[in-house]
């Protein structure tokens, strides 16, 4: 329901709403079509049965009053309807009269369709009736009134069904909206109340090793604070993701990656790992400086954290015409699965740390910026990282 950290932590009770008011209306109107249809066949045969018993009353009518009629008349005066045709014809099916818009195609005694049009086929049995063989009556036939009907109906059930869903489910859903609005202002508290000392102990830090000296303990606690400074830069762009505008601009990108590998040397001397950099230089490229870092710092710390102590982690950059590469080579324990590292909250060593977001923020970050990524692995061989930045145009 809350998408993690998302993109943005207040659970958004009317997009929930309405997310799930839609899928519920959806599911109940596919269950609901097959008794509507079932429905509606059933209308259109009632109906159906009406029209031919209308067109048999009337053609009764028209046999009254031709047998009414005195033969020594010159005139008939056939009868005439708005909503009946009529025709007679010969036993060679020649008209003798007729008002009907079409020719039958059947002459068959009973009911009959064309086109549009249903007609009922009555044979006389002599020529009486000025020598006519055959009566037909027809009238327009249509189904359009049955459609939109059943049309408003179902249209109108899901109205109904979609707004008292939205309804249920607004009013279902507030108490995780507050919830959820408590627990993105203590994240945000606890990240801001954590920036703090962070930045104390690092500032120390340095200040402690300009007086004293280094130390294998004071290496230790740097590569501590890097470490927990790279899942707070992970963290606070989750918060802000959605809030804060990434502007672009150029960067120089063997500068960037050769400073990023420098603050991590720390962190790679607690395993005894060494950190092998073939930068090219001058390489510019128009880019948001915190969407970068983010790719650079995951890609380099979990190179790091699933390395074997004493390895080592070669990192590349080059850049062609139209294309930039940068690489990140290890050669430790390897991913079993390459495609799931990308999903939040997976790790695939949990004993290794962390929460299994930073490889998911990469994914997304590229995807939007349209940057290439390819991951190949074997296990206990390592794994190498091939991002591919195209130039802009």
């Amino acid at each position: 329901m809350c998408e993690g950290l998302g993109i943005a932590l207040i659970f958004d009770v009317g997009t929930f709403s309405r997310k799930y008011a839609l899928i519920y209306t959806t599911i109940v109107a596919f269950l609901l079509i097959t008794p509507l249809i079932a429905y509606i066949i059933l209308l259109l045969q009632i109906d159906k049965a009406k029209t031919e018993l209308s067109l048999e009353r009337h053609a009764k009518q028209i046999i009254v009053a031709m047998q009414r009629h005195n033969n020594t008349n010159k005139v008939f005066r056939f009868p005439r309807s708005t909503q009946y045709n009529a025709a007679l014809y010969d036993v060679q099916f020649r008209t003798i009269f007729s008002t009907l818009p079409f020719t039958p195609l059947y002459y068959t005694a009973g009911f009959h369709q064309e086109k549009k049009y249903y007609y009922f086929v009555y044979e006389f049995l002599d020529d009486y009736y000025f020598g006519a063989t055959y009566l037909v009556v027809a009238m327009p036939y249509t189904a359009t009134k049955i459609y939109l009907f059943a049309l408003s109906m179902f249209a109108l059930i899901l109205s109904v069904l979609f707004l008292l869903s939205l309804l249920l489910l607004r009013h279902f859903s507030a108490p995780f909206e507050a919830l959820n609005r408590h627990l993105d202002n203590f994240i945000k508290d606890a990240m801001h109340e954590i920036n703090t000392p962070l930045s104390i102990i690092n500032l120390n830090i340095d200040l402690f090793s300009q007086k004293n000296g280094e130390s294998k303990y004071l290496n230790r606690i740097k590569a501590a604070s890097k470490t927990l400074s790279t899942i707070y830069d992970d963290m606070e762009y989750l918060v802000k993701q959605g809030r804060v505008e990434h502007t672009p601009k150029s960067i120089e990108m063997g500068e960037f990656i050769q400073n990023r590998i420098d603050y991590f040397r720390e962190v790679a001397r607690m395993k005894q790992l060494d950190l092998s950099s073939e930068i090219q230089v001058g390489v510019l490229y128009t880019f948001s400086t915190k969407k970068l870092q983010r790719i650079v710092d995951n890609t380099l710390s979990n190179a790091i954290k699933y390395s074997h102590d004493n390895g080592i982690v070669k990192i590349k950059l080059e850049a062609s015409e139209t294309s930039i590469r940068f690489w990140v080579q290890d050669y430790g324990a390897g991913i079993k699965d390459t495609e799931r590292i990308f999903s939040r909250y997976y790790r695939e060593n949990e004993s290794k740390g962390g929460f299994g977001i930073g490889l998911s923020i990469v994914k997304q970050i590229i995807d939007e910026a349209g940057i290439e990524l390819d991951v190949s692995s074997s296990p206990n061989q390592g794994t190498l990282f091939t991002y591919t930045f195209h130039k802009n145009k």
